[in-house]
């Protein structure tokens, strides 16, 4: 795990800063583990765009990953692989009975290492426990949100929560925005932080990269014309005139979107809070 830096040989390479792979143990993937992955260029069934922003890209299979870890048994480490789906490493573990799966590949874990599932393994880097048998300080990825569920929470880059207490069924999690959470004590949760810290900060260094990630280009609202964005129109170049909405009108960048009622008994301490300071 590593970056590279590049001289400015051409406008592109200039400030690029890429991951250098070191890490990697493995450069094809389990075939039995993989599926086709369709690309639909942001439309729905219907044929409409609903997400801006989508298409072309680089032909992706998918790696089934298993964020359940309910499986019990010595799971062996046979490689550290790249996942073209998702930010973090995936590692293809074996068990003793010959089974092969994917996981979120925890930091610091290695070809040959032991992970296990259960509340009755040690609690180092990589075992899956439930979060009611994890001492509190302990620092935890790929969490549940419903027991047998599998992992939801803290899965992408260098991502790492912290479990703070333990009270009547439910455990306290401080999950990566600063948010304290309550869990049920009987969610599983992974030990450990996600692999490839470095990836926070990396530099794209030109447009190409994204266009290569499926992801096209996004035109700001000011630049536009008054029938085609809130935003548009005016003399010169203008800051918009009102709070950022988006080309429909709600309000964005900022403005609360929750909405369920039923779980913000679990919510202990807002990600906003800190802010509020």
């Amino acid at each position: 795990m590593g970056l590279k830096k590049f001289k400015p040989t051409s406008p592109g390479r200039r400030d690029t800063i890429v991951d250098d792979f070191k890490d990697i143990t493995k450069g094809k993937p389990e075939k039995s583990l993989l599926a086709p992955l369709f690309k639909k260029g942001g439309r729905n069934n219907h044929g409409r765009v609903t997400v801006r922003h989508r298409g072309g890209g680089h032909k992706r299979r998918y790696r089934i990953i298993d964020f359940k870890r309910d499986k019990s048994g010595d799971a062996t480490v046979m490689s550290i692989e790249y996942d073209p789906n998702r930010s973090a490493r995936i590692a293809l573990v074996v068990y003793e009975d010959g089974t092969k799966r994917y996981i979120v590949a925890p930091n610091g874990v290695t070809d040959g290492d032991i992970v296990q599932s259960g509340d009755d393994v040690p609690v180092t880097t990589g075992n899956s426990r439930s979060l009611g048998s994890l001492p509190t300080g302990t620092q935890v990825h790929n969490i549940e949100m419903a027991p047998g569920k599998g992992g939801q929470m803290v899965k992408s880059a260098g991502a790492v929560a912290q479990v703070m207490a333990h009270e009547e069924g439910y455990t306290l999690v401080r999950l990566p925005s600063g948010e304290m959470r309550r869990l049920l004590s009987n969610c599983l949760a992974t030990v450990g932080q996600v692999s490839n810290l470095d990836h926070k900060n990396e530099k794209l260094g030109k447009a190409g990269r994204n266009r290569h990630r499926g992801r096209r280009p996004s035109v700001r609202g000011s630049a536009m014309s008054p029938n085609a964005h809130p935003h548009g129109g005016g003399e010169g170049r203008t800051s918009g005139g009102r709070h950022p909405v988006t080309p429909w009108g709600k309000p964005t960048k900022g403005a609360r979107t929750r909405k369920n009622k039923q779980t913000d008994k679990m919510i202990i301490r807002s990600r906003h809070a800190k802010k509020k300071r």
